[in-house]
C-alpha cells in the first residue's frame, strides 16, 4: 500500500480495490504467446489495523486507534475485496511501543533540547505486522507443489521472498515480479523469470502498455 499512495496518492479503498483488478487483469494479458489464458486466483495480503486504545507518553493523551481514518480506511478496504482472497497476518500488540525518531531524537542525544521540549507529536506508536510472509510463502508452496498454475505474479519487492521463487521456479513454475517500479535488491532479482510494472511510473496512472525491464531498476523513493 505504501508503494500504490507513492505512485497514485491516497484513494478511496473502492477505487484501490478497482486498481487491482486491473493490474491482475493487464498481468493476464501480457504473454501474448499464451492463449485461453484463465486467472486462477488473487491473493492479497494485509493484516488488520490497530483497533486498541493508548495514552501518548509525553502528554498522557489517550488515543483510540479504532476511530482513526487509518483504521476505518483500512477495514473498509477490506470489506471491497471481497473477490480476492484475502490473507491477513496480525498485529504483535503486546510488543507494541512508543519511538522517538528524525531530528528530534538527534537533538535529545546532543542535548539540544530535553524532554520537555517535546510534543505529542514527536513520537509515534509502533507495532509488528506478524505472519504475512509466512502466508504469501505458504501460498506459494502450495499452489506449485499442486501445479495449480503455471506462472505466478509477485507484486512485491521484498528480497524475504527469494526462497519462495527458487521453489516456484524449481517447480516449473514462471514467476514474474511487479515491484510498481521500485528498486528491487539483486538477490532477489536473479531469482525472477521477468520483471513487470503495470502503473505508469511517472504520474501512477494505470496502462495499458506492457511495462517490462530486463535489468534491476534504478533506486527510487519509496
Amino acid at each position: 500500500m505504501r508503494r500504490y499512495r507513492y505512485l497514485r496518492g491516497k484513494a478511496a479503498p473502492e477505487v484501490v480495490a478497482e486498481h487491482l483488478h486491473w493490474m491482475a487483469r493487464q498481468h493476464l494479458k501480457q504473454d501474448h504467446g499464451r492463449d485461453n489464458r484463465t486467472l486462477y486466483r488473487i491473493f492479497f495480503y494485509d493484516c488488520q489495523p490497530l483497533q486498541h486504545k493508548v495514552h501518548n507518553p509525553v502528554s498522557g493523551t489517550a488515543i483510540d486507534y479504532s476511530k482513526t481514518d487509518v483504521a476505518s480506511w483500512r477495514l473498509a478496504f477490506h470489506e471491497e475485496l471481497r473477490k480476492v482472497a484475502l490473507r491477513l497476518g496480525y498485529l504483535n500488540e503486546r510488543c507494541g511501543q512508543w519511538v522517538l525518531g528524525g531530528e528530534k531524537l538527534k537533538q535529545l542525544l546532543a542535548g539540544k533540547i530535553t524532554i520537555n521540549d517535546l510534543n505529542d507529536h514527536d513520537v509515534r506508536y509502533e507495532v509488528t505486522q506478524k505472519g504475512v510472509d509466512m502466508r504469501i510463502g505458504l501460498d506459494i508452496a502450495s499452489m506449485s507443489y499442486k501445479r495449480q498454475v503455471d506462472q505466478i505474479i509477485l507484486v512485491a519487492g521484498d528480497s524475504d521472498f527469494v526462497p519462495a521463487a527458487k521453489l516456484a521456479r524449481r517447480e516449473g513454475i514462471d514467476f514474474i515480479l511487479d515491484p510498481m517500479w521500485a528498486q528491487v535488491r539483486p538477490d532477489l532479482y536473479e531469482h525472477i523469470d521477468g520483471l513487470r510494472s503495470m502503473f505508469n511510473r511517472q504520474n501512477g496512472h494505470p496502462t495499458n502498455a506492457d511495462v517490462t525491464s530486463e535489468a534491476p531498476l534504478a533506486q527510487e523513493e519509496i
